[in-house]
């Protein structure tokens, strides 16, 4: 069962932090326009998933460490 739940976890955080991606150029990857951007507060759906990553990051981590502590969970 936490299987499962880990699984869950694990896609959902690689899916979130794919969205979150602000510009798509190559470059940019790279570092070559790390100081073009203004520093905006975040709002809308950026918000939405900047607090969803924190909490699957949580849930991953925590997941993580309760395996560690407990094995048993397995």
């Amino acid at each position: 069962m936490f299987q499962i739940f880990f699984t869950i976890v694990s896609v959902l955080l690689v899916v979130v932090i794919l969205l979150q991606q602000k510009s798509s150029a190559l470059g940019s990857m790279m570092g070559a326009d790390s100081g073009d951007e203004m520093v905006q507060t975040r709002r809308g759906a950026d918000r939405l998933l900047h607090i969803a990553t924190q909490v699957l990051v949580l849930a991953f981590a925590g997941g993580g460490l309760a395996v560690m502590v407990w094995p048993e969970f397995l």
